[in-house]
């Protein structure tokens, strides 16, 4: 068996756990199972492992981390936004209703990826530096914190409409929903910083400059500078919970614009290595 179809089968294996898990984490909300949460979480760390294989295999295979191809890169976004999650459930099990929209996401990124071509592609001299491993990293924490923030300013903003049912009742209060909303928003802030600094210093050291305004940079700065602004008024200007659910909304709509549309799209430095 060639290790492009043993990571292809990981990778199915993978995905039909975490439906497996959503379809259980579904059943556990709506209809009062706590056990199925259980058995949701178990699925959701099954699935993580021929997933985390996956990558390892990749690895091995082609040399270098999961950052040269659209395959890789969505392949390996999925899997720190599904190991954050478990680690925001394992501290606090009130969070399961963030499963329903985290693990969906990852399905669709893992699936994405594997419609894309898994041709192996030797790395570049440009992408054989520590400072790369450090702004690849910090991007992936970023995206699985603005992933959360996400889920979170999604189920706040139906409680703040005055929606209710099995899941939502379920789910922690408006109050609390809108800090953990906020703390994931800030997180994912701090580690968008790092990834800018982690890739200014690696541009620096390829190309000589640390800053070029190529497009993706450019559309970096502009969701830091969103985020930016509105952990400002959030702070500053005591905005409320709706608007400030409304703008992490509106943030995360530009990271996804940043992270997984435009690489692929206008021709830049950065999406020479992702064709």
């Amino acid at each position: 068996m060639s290790p492009f179809l043993l990571e292809t089968i990981l990778h199915w294996a993978a995905v039909g756990l975490y439906i497996v898990a959503t379809v259980l984490f579904a059943h556990a909300l709506l209809w009062n199972h706590p056990g199925r949460g259980r058995w949701a979480l178990g699925a959701t760390l099954l699935g993580l492992l021929p997933h985390s294989a996956a990558l390892l295999v990749r690895w091995v295979e082609v040399g270098h981390g999961p950052y040269m191809l659209k395959y890789e890169v969505l392949s390996s976004n999925a899997w720190i936004t599904i190991a954050m999650l478990l680690l925001a459930v394992w501290r606090r099990p009130a969070w399961t209703g963030l499963a329903l929209l985290a693990l969906p996401a990852s399905i669709l990124m893992v699936g994405l990826g594997l419609l894309t071509s898994p041709e192996a592609r030797e790395l570049p001299p440009t992408l054989r530096s520590v400072w790369l491993v450090f702004h690849v990293l910090f991007n992936k924490l970023a995206v699985g914190a603005f992933v959360l923030s996400f889920a979170a300013a999604v189920i706040l903003l139906r409680k703040l409409k005055g929606a209710s049912g099995r899941l939502l009742d379920r789910l922690p209060a408006s109050e609390v929903l809108d800090a953990y909303m906020v703390r994931y928003v800030g997180f994912g802030f701090v580690f968008w910083t790092t990834t800018i600094v982690m890739g200014a210093i690696w541009a620096h050291q390829s190309w000589g400059r640390y800053w070029g305004w190529d497009p993706i940079e450019t559309w970096s700065l502009v969701t830091w500078l969103c985020y930016g602004s509105l952990i400002h008024a959030r702070l500053f200007y005591r905005l409320k919970a709706r608007a400030t659910a409304w703008l992490t909304v509106a943030c995360f709509g530009i990271s996804i614009l940043t992270v997984f549309i435009l690489p692929f799209l206008i021709p830049s430095l950065h999406s020479a290595y992702f064709q």
